[in-house]
């Protein structure tokens, strides 16, 4: 569980910005597309950290 810790915020800095980066791209430049990716690349960041977690430990 710690070491979960220990990644979930570079895991979810990346996956978040990763979707803000896309959603930029795209053209929507407006605050609600930006927040919404930034949330659903948190949440998408949960399984992906734990599978490295498991992984690593």
């Amino acid at each position: 569980m710690r070491l979960f810790m220990l990644l979930y915020a570079p895991i979810a800095t990346a996956v978040a910005g990763t979707g803000v980066i896309a959603v930029l791209a795209l053209g929507h430049v407006s605050l609600t597309p930006i927040l919404l990716a930034a949330a659903v690349g948190a949440v998408l960041a949960i399984p992906v950290t734990w599978r490295v977690a498991r992984e690593i430990g």
